[in-house]
């Protein structure tokens, strides 16, 4: 499993989830956690996704979601989840 964090900040608009969530289904990138939230107008959401199976790579999937964010106009960020597990063990 390849885990990656994606995250997803802006302000709140009709659509972000599902634009979102069409792309990683289009790109066969399985969701294992979704949280998201709305204060004062601000949409936040954090997921956890499995790339393993996906058509793309790490790269392409970040640059993706970078550029489907800004024609929403929200901030996308894609980050492996090794990341987090090396932060943690230091």
């Amino acid at each position: 499993m390849k885990k990656c964090v994606i995250t997803v900040i802006g302000n709140d608009a009709v659509g972000i989830i599902a634009k979102v969530c069409t792309y990683l289904a289009e790109a066969r990138i399985n969701i294992l956690d979704i949280s998201q939230t709305i204060v004062g107008g601000l949409f936040n959401m954090m997921m956890i996704v499995d790339i393993s199976k996906s058509s793309e790579e790490f790269a392409e999937i970040n640059e993706n979601l970078e550029k489907l964010g800004q024609d929403i106009g929200v901030t996308v960020k894609c980050q492996r989840a090794e990341i987090f597990d090396m932060m943690h063990r230091i």
